[in-house]
């Protein structure tokens, strides 16, 4: 008899395709960090990214519901962005695979 794969697997698989794209994680971790919403430049100069790396990447996180854009701000010419609830629901996630990764010997990772 054959196992039908979990449908779930399938949402992980669209999950870890959108957050392991260049700095998305990294976005997605100083947003949580900043505990309240910071400022386009600020997010640029946390990820050490290009504008458009990081405008391409909160534009993709807004779009899957983990970023959204303040309110107050779109009234102004200066964007700031917080996670949404849904975003925050990935802080232990993402704070385990920094723990995991912090504790995993460069060497191992290829960079010996």
């Amino acid at each position: 008899m054959v196992e039908e794969c979990d449908p779930t697997y399938a949402r992980v698989d669209d999950v870890l395709e959108l957050i392991t794209k260049s700095k998305a994680l990294h976005v997605l971790m100083v947003l949580d960090r900043a505990k309240s919403s910071l400022r386009f430049s600020d997010i640029k100069e946390r990820v050490e990214a290009s504008a458009t790396t990081v405008s391409r990447r909160l534009k993709e996180l807004e779009d899957n519901g983990l970023v959204m854009r303040d309110e107050e701000a779109e009234l102004s010419t200066t964007s700031a962005y917080q996670l949404t609830p849904h975003g925050q629901r990935l802080s232990p996630v993402m704070q385990s695979l920094f723990d995991w990764a912090e504790g995993w010997p460069a060497n191992d990772l290829g960079d010996a």
